[in-house]
């Protein structure tokens, strides 16, 4: 039996009383973080452009469009808000899986629990925890790494499809319709990350789009592949050469839910370089390091997926071209790190990624390989900082945000508060103070749609 169908007769069998408690407690942290990564994401390049674009193409007013307010069909009011969500690399992570789970999978169910219509918070919980639980598991399986995939989307067709199907109420064998049809939409590349390309945020919103496409599709009776994951041609012999385990696809299905192993992330950029922000942000209080003193940066990285993307091209890394490429850059957010004492969205943007201190910080910088940091997932990293006086070294093994090292409730509302005060619009305080409340007792809402409403 493929995975896709256990996973489907899992999924319709599951109800909000099957979750447990901590489980339920990280899925509503990450729909109230998700939310915010999207009304900051709103102000980001591409936002305004994707929501245009929605608008301009008209069809039903089913769903609400966050921050610039207006409805959209479903699908294209995912598509819009899953695309904010992911603009500023500030959303959730998995980070044994290396994926981004609640960006697709959220923004989808928001928009097909607002197209039912009255989807109470335990129903909307349990579908969103699924979805998250698909994604995740389906990166745990993959063996290769990312290679030239980005994993998010790449996978998220699936979540979101899941996440959708569970409020629309299908049942096994249209669930198992619904993934075939995922498949058959699921893409997303790396390209988009080396040449520094707004369709890195986007690829999360066609995801999104995407699933909820494939759950509409097979409630009217359109068939996808059964075998979608594990068939001859399905995605991880088709996508992954066939490298893959298949056990954490099953393992434990349906009692354990892979939320509860999200991080969230304290930093605007992506989750890889945390641990040297981490470092860098430690040994500026411990030694109060200053930019002036320092004579060369030494980042030691684990493997060469992640100096390719992280510093090399050196030189463009070094002096990123786009906002995207700072995104993705070791030298450019520890330089920000060591400068100012934080890395937030204000470090984001055109401007931003200009400043000529930060940049000349971040030419000191230089990387190192060293084999004996790989591991899955995110992996460890470690700074050492020359200055005119010494040289200093952090080993960073788990990063802020991670469940071992976890940011608590009181740090993801406060997130929340400062993505709300970057909106393209403003938002009042009376509706941010809502909606975390609303958040937080999502399981006692007659109508979760009551939460996109304050923010759209």
């Amino acid at each position: 039996m493929d995975a896709a169908v256990a996973i489907a007769r899992s999924a319709a069998r599951t109800e909000y009383s099957d979750i447990p408690p901590e489980a339920v407690a990280v899925t509503k942290k990450d729909i109230l973080d998700t939310l915010g990564t999207a009304v900051a994401g709103s102000a980001a390049p591409g936002g305004r452009e994707i929501v245009d674009f929605v608008k301009e193409s008209g069809g039903s007013e089913a769903s609400s469009i966050l921050v610039y307010g207006g409805r959209a069909p479903a699908e294209n009011a995912a598509m819009a808000n899953a695309s904010m969500a992911h603009a500023l690399d500030y959303d959730d992570t998995h980070d044994d899986a290396r994926i981004h789970a609640g960006v697709t999978v959220v923004p989808a169910a928001f928009a097909a629990a607002e197209r039912i219509g009255k989807v109470h918070g335990r129903d909307f919980i349990a579908a969103v925890t699924l979805g998250i639980d698909m994604v995740c598991r389906m990166g745990l399986a993959n063996q290769e790494g990312p290679a030239g995939w980005v994993l998010t989307p790449l996978y998220g067709y699936f979540g979101a499809a899941v996440a959708a199907g569970k409020l629309l109420g299908l049942d096994e064998a249209t669930l198992v319709n619904a993934m075939g049809i995922a498949y058959s939409q699921a893409s997303g590349n790396n390209q988009c990350v080396d040449d520094g390309a707004l369709t890195k945020r986007l690829q999360a919103g066609f995801a999104a789009r995407g699933g909820v496409i494939a759950a509409l599709m097979a409630q009217k009776g359109v068939t996808g592949a059964v075998n979608s994951l594990e068939g001859r041609c399905g995605l991880y012999k088709t996508y992954h050469g066939g490298d893959y385990d298949p056990n954490p696809l099953t393992d434990g299905l349906g009692k354990r839910f892979e939320v509860i192993n999200l991080s969230f992330k304290p930093y605007p950029c992506c989750r890889t370089t945390n641990p040297y922000i981490d470092a860098a942000l430690a040994l500026r209080r411990e030694h109060d390091i200053r930019a002036e003193d320092v004579t060369e940066i030494i980042a030691v990285v684990n493997k060469p997926l992640d100096s390719h993307l992280l510093v090399y091209p050196l030189d463009v890394k070094r002096n990123p071209r786009t906002i995207v490429d700072a995104q993705f850059s070791i030298p450019y957010t520890v330089a920000c790190a060591l400068i100012k004492g934080r890395v937030t969205i204000d470090d984001f943007s055109e401007a931003a990624v200009r400043d000529a201190t930060v940049i000349a910080l971040a030419n000191k910088v230089m990387p190192r390989f060293d084999p004996k940091l790989a591991r899955r997932g995110i992996t460890p990293g470690m700074l050492e900082i020359k200055t005119k006086g010494g040289t200093y070294t952090k080993f960073v093994d788990v990063c802020y945000g991670n469940p071992r090292n976890p940011m608590d409730m009181r740090a993801i509302v406060g997130k929340f508060k400062d993505c709300a005060r970057h909106a393209a619009r403003p938002l009042s305080e009376t509706n941010i103070a809502k909606v975390v409340e609303l958040s937080e007792k999502l399981e006692e809402l007659d109508d979760v749609a009551e939460v996109v409403g304050l923010l759209a």
